[in-house]
């Protein structure tokens, strides 16, 4: 079972034609209103898309917007663990999404801020404990902390990007960022061979976007090349990748049959609009791959085009 540590925001979304520039005004086409924010996006990929037995760790206000969250989470058949402040509303993140399937994001953590290590429940019973970067630095130490002790292993998507001090990367058992991430907590301009060899993690895995995905497990690695998908919105594609990776995992496949399935997921996932909405069921992450798996390089082809600077 995995318990997911992190944050729930309302997302506003307008789509445009471009993402504006500093100080210009675009119009867009529409404004909805999406269940998001980084934990709860990988709580519900983890449930729906990764088939695990999962839990969340939330901070709500109470509000209007609280309702949609926990309804999308339940739905979704996550296990609630939300802690409800009176002076304090939930988290929001505004979003422009471009015709090109670009975003930009700005978040308000609103309750979010609130989230404590004191708000785990008893550990027993959970393989792994997932976190992100939207919930305070201090609460993700604690809880890393309180994980160990307990015996579980401790993943952390270290989004959004930020140097993190020695004493939580000593903490975490398995690192996934993207590549700006990488160079934000390796201070290494080399390769990304390079700079994820400087991290103290057991495991470190590297989103690359479409290009896939690559891995640090030990001295072994592993390459997962992308999948080739008409996108119409990539937000949530990472959060969806962190939660289906944690899945497997926790489902005992290996490093390489947890990178494949999380990457079609995330795929699946640009090809309809919002974060929870479009997180793709299990059942259709089967089938993607059983498409797509006859014209898919083998993992060992895979691996050696990426180390080569061909991938």
């Amino acid at each position: 079972m995995v318990l997911i540590a992190g944050s729930a925001n309302l997302d506003f979304v307008v789509r445009a034609q471009r993402i504006p520039a500093p100080g210009e005004t675009v119009l867009g086409h529409d404004l909805q209103t999406f269940p998001g924010g980084k934990g709860a996006n990988q709580a519900v990929a983890c449930a729906r898309a990764g088939g695990a037995r999962t839990g969340m760790v939330l901070a709500l206000g109470r509000d209007a917007y609280s309702q949609p969250l926990k309804a999308s989470l339940q739905n979704a058949g996550v296990l609630l663990h939300a802690q409800e402040f009176d002076d304090v509303s939930s988290g929001t993140a505004f979003i422009c999404v471009s015709d090109d399937a670009e975003n930009a994001i700005t978040v308000a953590p609103g309750a979010n801020a609130r989230l404590l290590a004191a708000h785990l429940p008893p550990l027993a019973g959970y393989r792994f404990l997932l976190m992100q970067l939207e919930i305070p630095l201090s609460t993700v130490i604690e809880s890393a902390q309180l994980a160990r002790a307990a015996g579980l292993q401790v993943a952390l998507n270290a989004a959004p990007a930020q140097v993190l001090a020695p004493e939580l990367l000593a903490l975490v058992d398995l690192l996934i960022v993207n590549e700006g991430e990488l160079r934000a907590i390796s201070k290494n301009q080399g390769s990304i061979l390079e700079a994820m060899a400087t991290l103290p993690c057991p495991t470190v895995v590297v989103t690359l976007g479409a290009r896939g995905a690559v891995a640090r497990q030990g001295g072994e690695l592993h390459y997962q090349t992308g999948f080739a998908v008409q996108a119409v919105d990539t937000t949530g594609a990472g959060d969806t990748f962190c939660g289906v990776l944690i899945a497997q995992l926790a489902h005992g496949q290996t490093m390489a049959q947890a990178l494949q399935f999380a990457s079609a997921a995330a795929a699946l996932c640009c090809t309809q609009p919002g974060a929870q909405s479009s997180v793709p069921a299990a059942s259709e992450v089967r089938s993607f791959l059983a498409e797509r798996s006859a014209s898919a390089p083998s993992a060992q082809q895979a691996l050696e085009r990426y180390c080569q600077g061909l991938a």
